[in-house]
């Protein structure tokens, strides 16, 4: 071979060589598989039982709307959700005669006498509706997130296809579906754009005409489908949980053709001969977050403006428009680890990591699928994720996928600013501020108390009344645990205009809590009560079993961080000098604090007791080292050891978001061998579809979080647990690679945020930092730390700063 042909082949080894890997890395961020779910298998009728087919298909969300699509050839099912859509209505559950009773409570439960505080507590101190319905409260006033219905295509085929493959592009947002059938490559996308505020499904094939399907668009109960001028409406009306009619709803599907026709079918469209064809799906609700109405009586008017503006734009400007929004926010944050591959289909890669235990390009496609659910889920003028985030399939969702704040809800919302998605973090801000009126009245009534009050569930329709059992419902650290993510929220972003108008939530929330606690009569310090630690049970000494107590150590850490929250806060926007500022400074000086027991265990309860489930899935004691910052390991060294021995009491199991939760407590502990050992149990495969209090967790076919059931809290405590073991700032400096696995040697992530508006990158090497830079969005200062060096950065706004000096 002479130089010219030796030079041309190695040129064109090299080509290739470099599209292989423009290839691999294109689908780095991509989860994938080679075979569709199955879109004919009917949901359990249970609704506390997980469908394995629906779980095999991909999400996609824009805030408002969502869908799972199932990916099937001959008969494809796209699931839908509509983010407000809830059954049930406004409960008025708050007890007027409760407050008669609260002292003689506390009372018994100071002279140790647990029973008889219980039972007076549970006749006395709970909802005086219905509460939740016992979690399944699709029928009454509580109500339930539900499904949309379905959009099915019938494609009139039973013929096989070949080269099948399917994926969900977790930058682009886009999910796609390819095979070849009769000769023919046929694709399918869909997405969820925020800008046009509808799912785009889209079918080509790559031979005229091919194209024909016939559309139905359902669901379970309570809806009407007809067609109007070749497009399909669906509408109804919920069940308002008195025997009435609630929520009001509309959806609609509408078919733009590229040749072929379109006719009614009765109550279906048939399409056929079509060379390419976009359904465009719309829907809204009747519903509006404004207490006490909840009311949109413009919806119908609403929607039909949506649907005007998109159906004059061409599919390739829907898909730009789409892409770029949603592309923006997901390329902030590039995360990966040696030099994996993307090249086994995502199921098969979660069983192989099953063995290997460090299949390394595993961990940051979770930890962007993470991002992703989050980002479709929670957008700016929508409500926040709740217990399923925005996807469910069921009439009754398990928990009525509502939102639990004994750690459900925080916990969705632990990624949004480290994982620099602060602008999905909003919606749950706007639910804080709408929960502060009927909290006001849940405050004066259950308790003729100052302030906002706010139990363990609440709602679309503003529920902040205890739950119907004291074992749970008198958790009364809802509120404070909640409005941490206000001050969270400017922490990140050092925005005073959003501290300044949030600000008056901290200081009623406060308000609250300053008329709540009482002196222990033994000690002189300030407690909480009567309250459980959230949900766990302990052996009083009267021989019962009980829940509530007074003093439980989890109230007195979230109302401890809200009032060291409040009293920043006031600095920040002013009023530090007035004489609430004053209250809360004296109470917070005479809080009983976190304590050390005789097992050299952080405490749980004001007492030792003895446990009933010493393994307990809930963790709510050592709030205050995760998600709190009252114990670190650097400042309170002790306590920090404590909150150790508490987690190796509590074991390694639990359900899924007990697994997050324990990620990011080993990675505060700065142990990322156990922290990895943690997420390599969350993300083992397993079919386990059936409700598990213990001994669950596991990742499902599709990625998403086995509670089980289904439960997205999981997915996204674990992305924030795995965002502590690179990056902490939840002391006054920024850790870089804190809690670093031996086992992730060399990799890179940029675009993570700490605490100070400042954004970080960095890249190591045999397990060592190799290069980092910091920016920041204001003029600041901080501090960094790198294993046992500190260094003072100063820094202009947008100006990448080198650290090399910790290197």
């Amino acid at each position: 071979m002479n130089n010219t042909k030796q030079l041309a082949a190695c040129l064109l080894i090299f080509c290739i060589g470099i599209s292989t890997l423009k290839a691999q890395d294109a689908k780095r961020n991509k989860i994938w598989y080679e075979s569709p779910a199955n879109a004919l298998v009917k949901d359990a009728a249970n609704g506390w039982e997980s469908d394995p087919e629906w779980l095999k298909a991909l999400p996609v969300g824009n805030g408002s709307l969502g869908a799972m699509v199932f990916g099937d050839v001959n008969h494809e099912r796209i699931q839908l959700n509509e983010m407000t859509l809830w059954s049930g209505s406004m409960d008025d559950g708050d007890n007027p005669d409760a407050p008669n009773a609260l002292n003689k409570i506390r009372q018994l439960l100071f002279e140790g006498k647990y029973k008889e505080a219980t039972a007076l507590t549970n006749k006395t101190q709970i909802t005086k509706g219905k509460g939740s319905g016992s979690g399944n409260g699709a029928n009454v006033p509580f109500g339930c997130f539900q499904t949309l219905g379905d959009l099915r295509l019938d494609f009139g085929s039973d013929k096989p296809y070949q080269n099948y493959y399917r994926e969900l592009d977790l930058m682009s947002g886009i999910t796609r579906s390819t095979f070849i059938q009769n000769g023919v490559k046929f694709t399918r996308e869909v997405f969820a754009s925020h800008p046009d505020q509808a799912i785009v499904i889209r079918l080509t094939a790559d031979r005229p005409g091919a194209i024909q399907v016939a559309l139905n668009l359902d669901r379970p109960e309570r809806f009407e489908t007809r067609v109007v001028d070749n497009r399909l409406q669906m509408s109804g009306t919920m069940d308002n949980g008195r025997g009435g009619d609630g929520m009001k709803y509309i959806a609609q599907v509408t078919p733009v053709l590229e040749g072929g026709k379109i006719s009614a079918l009765g109550k279906a469209i048939q399409i056929t001969g079509a060379n390419a064809l976009t359904l465009i799906v719309t829907a809204k609700t009747n519903y509006k977050q404004e207490y006490p109405t909840f009311v949109n009586p413009n919806f119908e008017k609403e929607h039909a403006q949506i649907v005007a503006k998109i159906v004059s734009k061409k599919y390739p400007l829907l898909k730009k428009r789409h892409t770029e929004d949603f592309s923006s926010y997901m390329n902030r944050v590039d995360f990966r680890l040696g030099n994996a591959k993307n090249d086994q289909a995502t199921n098969t890669l979660m069983a192989s990591n099953v063995q290997s235990g460090n299949e390394q390009v595993l961990y940051p496609l979770y930890f962007q699928y993470g991002r992703y659910l989050l980002l479709s889920s929670s957008r700016d003028g929508g409500l926040p994720a709740n217990l399923q985030g925005i996807w469910a399939n069921k009439i009754q969702t398990p928990w009525n996928g509502d939102y639990h704040t004994d750690i459900n809800v925080q916990m969705n919302y632990w990624p949004a600013e480290v994982a620099n998605l602060s602008e999905s973090h909003r919606p749950l801000m706007d639910l804080i501020a709408s929960l502060v009126a009927p909290g006001q009245k849940t405050a004066k009534t259950q308790y003729q108390m100052s302030g906002w009050a706010l139990h363990p569930i609440t709602n679309v329709w503003g529920y902040t009344s205890p739950g119907e059992s004291a074992s749970w419902g008198m958790h009364i650290g809802g509120g404070a645990w909640i409005a941490q993510h206000i001050w969270e929220h400017y922490a990140f972003t050092k925005d005073k205009a959003f501290l300044t108008k949030a600000y008056p939530i901290l200081k009623e929330a406060c308000l609250f809590y300053l008329d709540w606690l009482v002196a222990d009569p033994k000690t002189g310090f300030l407690v909480s009560g009567p309250s459980p630690s959230p949900e766990n049970s302990f052996k009083a000494p009267d021989g019962s079993v009980a829940q509530i107590s007074m003093g439980p150590s989890h109230d007195q850490q979230v109302i401890y961080n809200l009032f060291n929250n409040t009293l920043k806060s006031a600095k920040i926007v002013g009023g530090e000098q007035d004489g609430f500022v004053k209250s809360v400074e004296a109470a917070k000086d005479k809080l009983a604090r976190p304590t050390i027991g005789g097992d050299d265990r952080l405490m749980e309860w004001a007492h030792e007791f003895e446990e009933v489930e010493p393994a307990h899935r809930h963790l709510s004691h050592l709030f205050a080292f995760y998600p709190g910052n009252e114990i670190t390991v650097n400042k309170t060294p002790e306590l920090a050891k404590a909150v150790q021995k508490s987690l190796e009491k509590r074991g390694d199991d639990g359900v899924g978001w007990t697994y997050a939760w324990k990620i990011a407590l080993w990675a505060r502990l700065h142990n990322g061998a156990r922290a990895l050992t943690m997420l390599n149990k969350q993300l083992r495969p397993t079919g386990d579809m059936n409700t598990k209090y213990d001994g669950g967790g596991g990742t499902y076919y599709n990625m998403f979080d086995a509670c089980p059931p289904f439960q997205i809290d999981g997915n996204f405590g674990v992305i924030a647990g795995m965002a502590e073991m690179l990056l902490q700032s939840h002391e006054d400096f920024i850790e870089l690679l804190p809690a670093l696995p031996k086992d992730w040697t060399e990799g890179e992530v940029s675009g993570l945020k700490a605490r100070g508006a400042v954004e970080v990158n960095m890249n190591w090497q045999g397990g060592k930092l190799k290069s980092a830079f910091v920016k920041a969005k204001y003029s600041t200062t901080c501090k960094i730390k790198y294993k046992e060096r500190t260094i003072e950065v100063k820094l202009i706004p947008g100006k990448s700063v080198n650290l090399q000096k910790l290197l």
